[in-house]
Order: structure tokens, then sequence, then C-alpha cells
């Protein structure tokens, strides 16, 4: 079971990003405030939920939250910056939204670039063991989801709307017949589809 948050003290915002091993497309993060005695038990690492799941829980948690935001960091920026300090902007730009101002904050993974005045814990795997975290991703996934299936109108040929901007086969092949799009990150590596085909098979 998922405890509802870090610590006890003081007002927390959990944080996670979405969109960090794209090959196109922003780099998104949410934080959220959830309530003290909030629980759903549904709720888990958005990675452990199907797509269905995920978009019945996000307007439950941007209903009961204190308080969230979303925000994000273009593939212009993550070039210019490199992929962790785009991950470490967004959750930046996502804490600065929030409407009620976070006195903790407890953030996704084993690496953060602090935010001024606030304390901070990383815990790995986070949003599989606290509440705050794992509404968190659950909305920067489900934000970014939606973001890729729009861009994919423009750009039917990349297929985003079902690998979502991730390194698949079929995207990476298609990168390499047709070139980059205007929003695929030109620092990001775009290896052949065949040197990695039979161990993609398996999984």
């Amino acid at each position: 079971m998922l405890l509802n948050c870090y610590q006890q003290e003081f007002i927390e915002a959990g944080c996670d990003e979405a969109g960090r091993g794209c090959l196109a497309g922003p780099v998104f993060a949410a934080a959220v405030i959830l309530p003290r005695d909030f629980y759903l038990e549904e709720l888990t690492d958005s990675k452990q939920l199907n797509h269905l799941q995920r978009e019945t829980l996000r307007p439950i948690i941007e209903k009961e939250a204190v308080a969230w935001a979303v925000a994000t960091v273009d593939h212009e920026e993550i070039d210019r910056i490199n992929i962790l300090n785009a991950s470490f902007l967004a959750m930046h730009r996502a804490i600065e939204k929030l409407t009620t101002q976070p006195q903790y904050l407890s953030i996704d993974g084993n690496r953060f670039k602090a935010y001024p005045q606030i304390p901070h814990s990383c815990i790995i795997k986070g949003d599989g063991k606290y509440l705050n975290i794992a509404a968190a991703s659950i909305l920067a996934k489900t934000h970014r989801d939606e973001f890729m299936t729009n861009l994919a109108v423009e750009f039917p040929q990349y297929n985003w709307q079902q690998n979502k901007g991730y390194p698949t086969i079929a995207h990476r092949r298609a990168v390499i017949e047709i070139g980059l799009s205007p929003f695929h990150r030109k620092t990001f590596t775009i290896s052949d589809p065949q040197l990695r085909l039979s161990f993609e098979e398996e999984l």
C-alpha cells in the first residue's frame, strides 16, 4: 500500500516527469499536493497502469488535489541544456505554477537540482511508494500522451499516437527513412532498428 506522502510535518508536493527517454517532443513534469487524508487504491506508478487506467485516474487527481500543475521543456531546450537538466527545469516550472506553496518536495528518482528555499528528498521508485509522486507521474504521463497524440495528426508518419515519441523499432525506422521532424531532439542518437530487433521482439 502506498503512503500518502514522504513526511507529515510540512505541506508536500510530489514531483515526477515523463518523456525523458523519448526521441521527440517535450519532457513533461507534474507537481501534486494531495490532501493529508487522500487515499485511492488504484493509484500507483503510472508505468504499472494501462492507458485507460491512467486516463480514468487523471480527472480524479485533478479534482481532489489541493493543488496540481504540469509544465514542459521543449525539444529545443532539451538539445541546448541536455535531458537531465531539462527534467529538473520542467519540475521547477511545475512547482512554480502550484497555487498552494509547498514547504517540502518529494522527487521521484535519485537526482534533483534543489528548488530555491524548499527542502527536498529524492526517492528511488518513489512513484511506487508515495501517492503524491504517483499522482504526479500520472499527470505528467497523461498530459504528455495527449500532446503527442495531437501532434501526430500533423506528423502521422512517425506513429506518435501509438509510440508517443519513444524509440520503438517503427519510430526509429521512420526517422532513418524519412528524416527528423521539427519536433525531434537532434542530440539524441537514432540507432539502426535492426541492431535491437531480436532483443525487442523478446520483450
